[in-house]
């Protein structure tokens, strides 16, 4: 029978199940070009609505990954053991971990993404380092990795070509938050960096892609699963998202917040869970005899500076500026600040997490269209995190701005995310569960 795109638009669109020739005809078409971006848009809208059974996940992760090259890292002399969180708001873990990972003796091949929605990209927070290259060919990715057990760079030609196409294009046709879509990105890219241990960090809460905490940890099992069927070692951490982590989203101030954290001054709840995913990332690789050892092992990296280095060593060897690490005042620095102050006295009980993340879009921090130019110096600085004192009149947070044009329209949002309130709320565990 010949196989045609809209035949298989159609039966996904019904709720029937797809094949695994199916899915892997209609990927071929979609990275060859044979099958264009509106029917490809037309297929993710049906997933989005009709879902897909773990056979058609692991078919079309499989598909997207066998598109191009599966990287062979055998010669490096090690584990190699990446992370991958599911996006989130303030979330510049990647930019701690990675480095404390490769400063422990694991090789990091880290591939990432750009942001999407209401979320930043760990990409655009590199780019926004003087000089920093993410695009490298595979050859100098090597070279990297060999050098300082580390490499930062964005998806290649070569690497889940469908996957590159299908990822922005979801972005714009309001398909981001389809579990399958999500799951099959993720792991075509991962599985494709010649992996052999893999922690995932699956956001859940108000700022996630999934707010509802079964489907994060529906997300969360067939990660794993698709993983283990492959061979790798994986685990996966369901992680708070109802404020965002750290004080700072935007680019460059996540950047200064990292290298801050790097230095043992960052804010608790980011080094807590910086160093928690580095400790499962070290114990999965084998690079420790236990998880508490890892943990060990991760808080000396970071208490002797050998996380920080390493960081320097890695924005050299990718054409960045080191001195970024000594002198913050060389990344990128907004117009002008404005302040958000408290109306009344009480306690920050809420601060919601997708309203902060939709601000920082607005100010030019993430994309609204595919096209959408960022901004890498504006942004949000919290002075206030859920729980904390407030009297009137202080500031709640500040916002760094170069137009002003969406300022007034960013503001309001923001008056409404921080919600004030006579008592604090319950504290809640940063890391809900974990999926090993």
């Amino acid at each position: 029978m010949t196989l045609r795109a809209v035949d298989i638009i159609q039966r996904k669109r019904d709720g029937a199940e797809l094949g695994v020739d199916e899915i892997r005809f209609f990927i071929d078409g979609y990275a060859s070009g044979a099958v264009p971006d509106y029917q490809a848009a037309a297929l993710a809208m049906a997933v989005f609505f009709r879902g897909m059974t773990a056979a058609e996940i692991g078919a079309l992760c499989e598909s997207m990954m066998r598109t191009g090259e599966v990287l062979d890292l055998s010669d490096l002399p090690g584990p190699k053991v990446d992370k991958h969180s599911t996006g989130g708001v303030g979330d510049k873990t990647s930019l701690i971990l990675a480095p404390l990972a490769a400063a422990c003796g694991v090789y990091v091949p880290m591939i990432s993404g750009r942001g999407l929605g209401h979320t930043g990209g760990t990409l655009d927070k590199l780019e926004s380092i003087p000089g920093f290259q993410v695009r490298l060919s595979l050859s100098e990715f090597r070279r990297v990795l060999r050098s300082t057990g580390l490499g930062l760079i964005g998806q290649t030609p070569e690497i889940a070509p469908a996957d590159r196409k299908l990822y922005a294009l979801r972005d714009v046709t309001s398909t981001v938050e389809s579990l399958p879509l999500i799951a099959a990105s993720i792991m075509s890219k991962k599985m494709a960096e010649g992996l052999d241990a893999l922690v995932l960090d699956v956001k859940v809460g108000d700022g996630a892609f999934l707010t509802k905490y079964e489907d994060s940890k529906a997300l969360a099992q067939t990660m794993v699963s698709i993983g283990r069927g492959m061979g790798k070692k994986v685990a996966a951490l369901l992680t708070g998202m109802d404020q965002p982590l750290g004080r700072t989203v935007g680019n460059a101030l996540e950047v200064v917040e990292s290298i801050e954290t790097l230095k043992g001054r960052g804010p608790r709840d980011l080094e807590s869970l910086s160093l928690e995913l580095t400790a499962w990332m070290l114990s999965l690789a084998g690079a420790s005899p236990s998880l508490e050892a890892a943990r060990g092992q991760a808080r000396e990296a970071l208490r002797s500076g050998a996380g920080l280095r390493k960081l320097q060593e890695v924005i050299e060897a990718q054409g960045g500026d080191p001195r970024v690490c000594d002198d913050t005042g060389l990344l990128p620095r907004a117009r002008e600040t404005v302040e958000l102050r408290a109306d009344a006295d009480g306690r920050v009980t809420a601060i919601r997490c997708r309203a902060v993340g939709h601000a920082g879009m607005l100010l030019g921090a993430g994309r609204e269209t595919l096209d959408s130019r960022i901004d890498p110096a504006v942004g949000i600085v919290l002075s206030k995190k859920v729980g904390d004192l407030v009297v009137q009149g202080e500031p709640l947070l500040t916002v760094h701005v170069d137009d002003r044009g969406r300022l007034d329209d960013a503001l309001a949002i923001l008056r409404e995310a921080v919600a004030i309130g006579p008592e604090a709320p319950p504290a809640v565990p940063l890391v809900r569960e974990v999926i090993a």
